[in-house]
C-alpha cells in the first residue's frame, strides 16, 4: 500500500475532528473524499501532509510510519499536494514556481529539476506561460499552475483539495485530463471533491466522511447510491 491510515484521530480541544478512522490507497487507486462541511476532510487532508499532528494514530507511507516527520520531510518522501485556494509565489513567474517545487520539493538537481518542470507545465498545458508571473494566471490556469507544482516532486502519493472548485464543467474536464495524463501506475491519488461528478469519473473507490470517522466506502455508483451517504450528503445538505 502507498498510504495506510490506522486508528487516526485528530482533537481541537473537546472538538473531535476525526475519530479512529483508518483508510489505505494502492498504486494507481484514486480514492475519492466526500462529506458534507466539517465532516473533517480538510483536517484528513492536513494530517497526511504533515500540517497537523494527530491526537492519536499512524500514518505510514509505502511501509514507512511518517507520523512524526515535518511537512518538507513528507514532501521529500514523495507526498504533492494542492490547495483549495493556490498558493502561488504570485511574483515569481509560472516556470520558476514549478522549478522550485521540483527542486526543493522533489530534492532534484538542477538540471533534472528543469527537465521535470518543463515536462508538467507542457502536460498541463501552461508551457506558453512559463514566463508569465504567477499572479497574472486566470482561476483555471492558477489550478493548473497547483496542479504542475504537486506533480513536480514526482509524487507516489497526490493529494488534491478540491482543485474542481469555482470550476465550469469543460474546466473540470481540462483538470482531470492533467491528472489522467500524469498518474503513473505507481501513483496513488487522494482527492477531496464537492463536485460529485469529477470523482465520478476518475475515483476507483470513494469513502464518506461524517462525524469524523468513515460513514461509507466503496466503487463510487455503490456509495452514491447508499441511502445513508443521500441522507447526510446527496439530499438537502448536500445541494
Amino acid at each position: 500500500m502507498v498510504l495506510e491510515i490506522a486508528g487516526l484521530s485528530r482533537s481541537f480541544g473537546q472538538l473531535r475532528v476525526i475519530e479512529n478512522l483508518s483508510l489505505s490507497v494502492g498504486s494507481g487507486e484514486v480514492l475519492g473524499i466526500i462529506g458534507p462541511n466539517g465532516a473533517g476532510k480538510s483536517t484528513l487532508l492536513n494530517l497526511i501532509a504533515g500540517v497537523l499532528a494527530p491526537s492519536s494514530g499512524v500514518i505510514s507511507l509505502s511501509g514507512r510510519d511518517i507520523t512524526g516527520l515535518r511537512p518538507w520531510d513528507r514532501c521529500r518522501l514523495g507526498i504533492g499536494r494542492t490547495y483549495q485556494i493556490p498558493r502561488p509565489f504570485a511574483h515569481m513567474s509560472v516556470y520558476e514556481n514549478v522549478l522550485v517545487a521540483a527542486v526543493h520539493g522533489g530534492r532534484s538537481g538542477m538540471a533534472r529539476g528543469r527537465r521535470r518542470a518543463e515536462a508538467v507545465l507542457e502536460i498541463a498545458g501552461l508551457a506558453k506561460h512559463h514566463a508569465r508571473p504567477a499572479g497574472q494566471l486566470t482561476l483555471l490556469d492558477l489550478k493548473r499552475l497547483e496542479l504542475c507544482k504537486a506533480l513536480a516532486v514526482g509524487p507516489t502519493l497526490l493529494l488534491l483539495d478540491e482543485i474542481a472548485a469555482g470550476l465550469t464543467e469543460p474546466e473540470c474536464a481540462t483538470l482531470i485530463g492533467i491528472v489522467s495524463q500524469a498518474r503513473t501506475p505507481e501513483m496513488a491519488v487522494v482527492w477531496i471533491e464537492h463536485v460529485i461528478q469529477v470523482l465520478r469519473r476518475v475515483a476507483t473507490r470513494i469513502a464518506v466522511l461524517h462525524d469524523g470517522g468513515v460513514l461509507a466506502e466503496g466503487a463510487p455508483d455503490a456509495v452514491l447510491a447508499d441511502p445513508r451517504v443521500q441522507d447526510v450528503y446527496l439530499g438537502t445538505e448536500g445541494r
